[in-house]
């Protein structure tokens, strides 16, 4: 991985007599949506994904492996029409406001999620990115080595248990797909209430219809290896974009927006057909500069703006390796395992410890 601590200081600066950040030129030019290529994103996501589903019913009739096999490329295709809802929830798929919306709410069934409470939540995640004193909206869990000491022995079975990779990426995607979009939180406005439940109702009549239709066992090994498999690559795709070592974490009154985006926001390299169905996102660094920056724009901002050759970059092989990361080291600046955060307590009991007294 390599990292360049000095890229955000630059990206901070400000023209001489405005406010207004240097890098917002940077990148203003990269922020108008082409409707000629959001249509061919909705052709090469949403309409494959849908005729795969087809296609993998049909072919029950032949093998139950066949269908298997065909739910592979449609959980890449799920995984990609969740980027257009993605871009939506940004405002940046569509020129118009009102079609962004609309847009962003029919692929919000695709992927079970309210719009305009996801909208909200993903919209705290790119203000408090990095934040250590606003985590916990929009974010992964993600706990200080000091914090994780002071907890009891069951709360730090849990957050272990939390951190297991087999829970992040296998129970985890179920739960955030299935479960946790499901309820309103007491404070939400009525805008993001009525979002829940609207999105709750539109779902139950879907699935209710297609069970109807096809059968519900039928509706289940057809539907449901596909999402969940996209929603396990998902799931890791947030975790690696903002979990890896030297990854930017600061206290509010040192926090920078600029810093956040492009210390804190990794470039995840990725092969051709994955930056295809991932609607590269591995140009996470520039999306958070600019939430504004449609996915088919993201890749050629970063190729054509200096200010983006410097930051955290991460291999596919590198990006795996992550998952063993799991407290922030206020004292090292990094993110360490267990194994480390144990290791460096246990150096500091014996420093602490009393020298023995001879004679």
């Amino acid at each position: 991985m390599t990292a360049a601590p000095t890229v955000a200081a630059g990206a901070q600066a400000q023209r001489p007599g405005s406010s207004r950040p240097y890098w917002r030129d940077a990148v203003a030019a990269y922020e108008r949506p082409d409707l000629r290529r959001s249509g061919l994103d909705l052709a090469t996501s949403v309409v494959p994904y849908l005729a795969l589903l087809v296609a993998m019913y049909l072919a029950l009739e032949v093998s139950y492996l066949l269908t298997l096999a065909l739910s592979v490329p449609a959980a890449g295709f799920l995984l990609r029409s969740y980027i257009v809802f993605h871009d939506c929830a940004h405002g940046s798929f569509l020129p118009s406001k009102r079609a962004n919306r609309w847009v962003g709410r029919v692929t919000a069934l695709l992927v079970y999620s309210p719009f305009e409470a996801w909208r909200h939540d993903h919209a705290v995640h790119h203000a408090t990115a990095g934040d250590l004193d606003r985590r916990g909206v929009g974010d992964l869990p993600t706990l200080t080595v000091a914090e994780y000491e002071a907890m009891t022995p069951i709360r730090r079975l849990g957050y272990r248990l939390f951190r297991n990779p087999l829970v992040m990426f296998g129970i985890g995607p179920a739960f955030a797909l299935v479960v946790q979009p499901r309820f309103v939180p007491r404070s939400a406005r009525p805008r993001i209430r009525r979002s829940v439940m609207l999105t709750n109702l539109a779902i139950v009549v879907g699935v209710a219809l297609a069970c109807w239709l096809i059968g519900w066992r039928e509706y289940l090994i057809v539907q449901w290896p596909a999402a969940l498999m996209a929603a396990a690559a998902g799931v890791w795709l947030f975790y690696v974009q903002h979990q890896f070592e030297d990854v930017y974490w600061e206290s509010t009154d040192d926090w920078s927006y600029a810093d956040a985006a492009l210390r804190g926001s990794s470039y995840l390299k990725l092969p051709r057909v994955l930056r295809f169905f991932t609607g590269n996102i591995g140009f996470h660094h520039v999306h958070h500069l600019s939430a504004r920056i449609p996915n088919y724009n993201l890749r050629r901002a970063h190729d054509e703006n200096p200010i983006f050759h410097d930051v955290p970059t991460l291999s596919l092989w590198e990006g795996l390796r992550t998952v063993r990361l799991k407290l922030w080291d206020e004292d090292r600046g990094r993110l360490v395992t267990f194994a480390e955060a144990r290791d460096r307590s246990v150096a500091g009991l014996g420093e602490r410890a009393p020298r023995p007294v001879s004679g």
